[in-house]
């Protein structure tokens, strides 16, 4: 199998896994978070620029563990809020503006025991949705933290 023909499989698993999950259930904000095509598509670009494969590969690995956190997080280890542009500029070359709040859950999860960070995210008084899942600290020259994931689902 060619390494274009592994990265499709990986990504069609994960879409599968997060396609399964419309909302879940979140105890700390006592709240129900949105999995939509915005956290999907976040998982394979940022800033408008297409993620590295072996970084989406990893976000796609990470998704099952990201789903666990969510279900079970009882406390919350980081939030942020501010003004963030929306969409294009304008004619005027003005862009709009909305307030956005991040929650970020942090738990050793999976049979390896590794610790994952989980954001969630609302835009305006929109709903809370799922936004990215990333590993809690740098990975070093291909260090692989993990064995478990989409491949064994």
């Amino acid at each position: 199998m060619d390494d274009v023909e592994y990265f499709n499989q990986r990504k069609e698993k994960a879409r599968t896994i997060y396609n399964k999950q419309k909302s879940i259930s979140n105890p700390y904000l006592k709240s129900q978070v949105i999995f939509n095509s915005d956290g999907f598509h976040h998982l394979q670009f940022s800033a408008r620029r297409e993620r590295d494969k072996k970084e989406q590969l990893l976000k796609f690995s990470l998704l099952p563990l990201a789903i666990q956190i969510i279900k079970n997080a009882g406390t919350l280890q980081e939030f942020r809020r501010g003004l963030v542009e929306i969409g294009k500029k304008g004619r005027d070359g003005f862009s709009k503006t909305k307030n956005i709040a991040y929650w970020g859950f942090v738990a050793i999860v999976g049979e390896n025991q590794i610790k994952i960070r989980t954001v969630l995210r609302r835009v305006g008084d929109g709903n809370i949705i799922f936004w990215s899942v990333m590993p809690y600290s740098k990975l070093k020259n291909g260090q692989k933290l993990f064995t478990e994931g989409i491949e064994d689902e």
